[in-house]
């Protein structure tokens, strides 16, 4: 492998970082990048690009260790699905939620619960369902980029368990929410949907 490809990899990945709408997706991808670059820039003898993305990846790692040891403190707030924030949440995401779930109507959305889920005064959660005697199909369950790992969505199940709710249910199409479903602990349903057990998060 030449000195070059280390360099153009490095590089890539950098790039590849500014594209990730998970913040902790971006600082790895980013630190992996820096590391690259820097090892690539000491191999040429570039001692301040060297040290200006060795910065970098200390920098990735600092707020790394502050995402993953500081506790996220958040708060249900049961609403409207008519609610004049919510729906500006909406209007304001709608992009980026069609990019996640893009069967998602952007109008008449027929949804009889909702909730916001807040960290600190941040919005870090839409959620929208269907409430089926016990059993809520999902209609958007929806992070904002800040907030993408599993602790909102671990927190929100546990909440809608206390509520009494036995299960969700989604039906919809969307191939970037799958993985986050599985790892969520959803099944596959004979239908094609995917099924979630809000026992297992009492």
């Amino acid at each position: 492998m030449s000195v070059e490809i280390i360099g153009y990899i490095g590089s890539a990945l950098v790039l590849v970082s500014m594209l990730m709408t998970s913040v902790v997706r971006l600082r790895i991808i980013n630190l992996i990048g820096s590391v690259i670059f820097a090892g690539y820039a000491l191999l040429i003898q570039s001692y301040p690009t060297a040290l200006m993305n060795i910065c970098l990846a200390g920098i990735n790692v600092y707020y790394l260790i502050r995402i993953f040891k500081q506790p996220k403190i958040y708060d249900p707030v049961k609403t409207d699905p008519d609610d004049a924030f919510f729906s500006h949440m909406l209007d304001r995401m709608m992009d980026d939620i069609h990019v996640w779930f893009p069967e998602f109507p952007a109008k008449e959305i027929n949804a009889d619960v909702a909730y916001i889920v807040c960290c600190e005064t941040q919005p870090a959660c839409l959620f929208l369902g269907k409430d089926n005697a016990g059993s809520l199909e999902v209609l958007l369950d929806y992070a904002t980029p800040a907030y993408r790992d599993t602790s909102v969505g671990r927190f929100l199940y546990r909440y809608l368990a206390s509520e009494g709710f036995t299960s969700l249910i989604f039906k919809q199409k969307s191939d970037g929410h799958v993985p986050y479903m599985k790892k969520m602990g959803y099944k596959d349903a004979d239908d094609g949907s995917y099924i979630l057990d809000l026992q297992n998060f009492k």
